[in-house]
């Protein structure tokens, strides 16, 4: 190991440099393969997180319709609950189908990887595996195939415990990611990463912090969606007053997350600026370290030349970094000759456009959020939400909202973190597998595209065919919670 990277055998690529993996760096095969496979996985990790954060959310949502259902005995929110049930356990299904994948990534085009991180990440994935799936397998068939079998407070406890099944995945997932992002608990033996200490995983302000931040913005995303398809039926005439129930806790559901979920994303800013500098200074194109920096929010023209023109806020980058109306924001430049000192040769430097605009999309994706929420909960307080045309509009557009916010905020973690996969332990280019070709990444890259195209074909479908039924009373519904193929 040297200054925190691997290398391979000289011998095996003719004199050339080579990594941990004994990939020649100068091998232009290799490197295809590594883009390929880089592409295949940020695919199909931003699909499937299509379908998490739904599900995270709608199952808490659809706990809580459940709820009221059953404290109240009140037939419309047992109809509301059977309703959103469907949409619910149609994302809990190609949610897992498309999970699945993700992790024979590890073991097919990131063997290099795994090996290094083994012992550390397959502990919460196995724990993730072991307790929180089958938890929430377990429970969600108790709830679909229960209903009329056990108990009213029995189901109820079904459909709390499944939820919580989907939280518990988050977290252990998110304390594998995190680790990545910020390693802690380790020693490095014999070029493999060993884990000394899980507990320090567990309590990582890094994983807290993204788990905090991850399952506030799933609560987002499901009281966004909740609130556009009642919009819609409200504006179609069909029940309104049922769904301006909906509605009314969906606008406040959604105000309450949005605001945690910033106060998160705070937290997170300032994790970043200590952990991650050169992420800091990337999602602003920040050259030079400046004390008191503001924050672009857009720039036309070039991010690392002079633009064209740009919009910026004073001193608002150092309040994110740590605040701090003064503080100093280190620059790219300075973090680069830093970097290079402590690592050696090579760029540090992320790819700007990805992180400059991702992150922004992020931001302000969620502001829109906080006010659409807001609107929201003002018109459920005064009990006109059904009433403003406007404001029914705007909530079916905001229903898109939640879903760029998630996928733009991916993009920029795991980008903004490169040419790491283990931030200052291994790169990405040393964690691909040695042995797979190119033709092979590509072959399998086109077939996840024309699979994955086909599932999120048949999930709209079912999404869109179960937001558009009737709300109808749970005893005219033959299988109230099951979402069914043909309507």
């Amino acid at each position: 190991m040297t200054n925190g990277q691997f290398t391979g055998s000289r011998a095996a690529c003719g004199g050339q440099e080579a990594d941990c993996a004994g990939i020649c760096l100068h091998d232009e095969r290799a490197v295809s393969a590594l883009e390929l496979a880089r592409w295949q996985f940020g695919l199909t990790t931003v699909f499937h997180f299509f379908f998490v954060p739904v599900t995270i959310g709608l199952g808490v949502v659809v706990a809580s319709m459940q709820t009221f259902a059953y404290r109240r005995e009140d037939e419309v929110w047992e109809r509301l609950t059977a309703f959103f049930g469907r949409l619910f356990l149609i994302n809990l299904a190609v949610g897992v189908v498309t999970g699945i994948v993700l992790e024979f990534q590890f073991g097919m085009n990131w063997s290099s990887y795994s090996v290094f991180v083994g012992s550390i990440f397959g502990a919460p994935l196995a724990i993730e595996g072991l307790l929180a799936f089958f938890l929430e397998s377990t429970f969600v068939g108790l709830w679909v195939f229960g209903k009329g079998k056990l108990s009213p407070r029995v189901h109820l406890a079904t459909i709390w415990v499944t939820s919580a099944g989907t939280i518990l995945s988050a977290f252990f997932i998110l304390a594998a990611n995190s680790w990545m992002q910020h390693p802690v608990g380790y020693e490095v033996e014999h070029g493999e990463a060993v884990l000394t200490d899980f507990w320090a995983v567990l309590a990582s302000s890094t994983l807290w912090a993204s788990f905090l931040h991850t399952v506030s913005a799933a609560f987002v995303t499901a009281g966004g969606l909740v609130l556009g398809i009642a919009a819609w039926q409200i504006r179609q005439g069909r029940e309104r007053a049922a769904f301006g129930r909906a509605a009314r806790f969906a606008a406040i559901f959604t105000l309450a997350s949005v605001l945690v979920t910033s106060v998160s994303g705070d937290l997170q800013g300032r994790l970043m600026e200590s952990q991650q500098p050169m992420k800091m200074a990337a999602a602003e194109a920040l050259y030079t370290t400046t004390d008191g920096a503001s924050f672009s929010m857009l720039t036309i023209g070039n991010l690392s030349g002079t633009p064209v023109f740009q919009v910026r806020l004073p001193h608002v980058l150092s309040m994110i970094a740590d605040l701090s109306w003064n503080g100093q924001v280190k620059g790219i430049d300075q973090l680069q000759a830093s970097e290079t000192a402590t690592y050696g040769k090579g760029s540090y430097v992320p790819v700007l456009w990805a992180t400059y605009w991702s992150f922004r999309t992020m931001v302000g994706m969620g502001i829109l959020l906080v006010l659409l929420s807001a609107w929201g909960a003002l018109l459920a307080r005064r009990k006109r939400i059904g009433e403003s045309r406007w404001f029914l509009r705007a909530a079916m557009a905001g229903m898109a909202l939640p879903f760029l916010a998630n996928a733009s905020g991916w993009v920029f973690t795991e980008m903004g973190r490169q040419p790491w996969l283990v931030y200052g332990l291994l790169k990405t280019l040393h964690g691909v597998s040695p042995t797979v070709s190119t033709v092979d990444v590509a072959a399998t890259l086109v077939g996840f595209v024309a699979l994955y195209t086909a599932i999120g074909v048949v999930d709209a479908v079912l999404m869109v065919r179960a937001a558009r039924r009737d709300l109808v009373a749970p005893e005219d519904d033959e299988h109230p919670v099951l979402p069914g193929i043909v309507y």
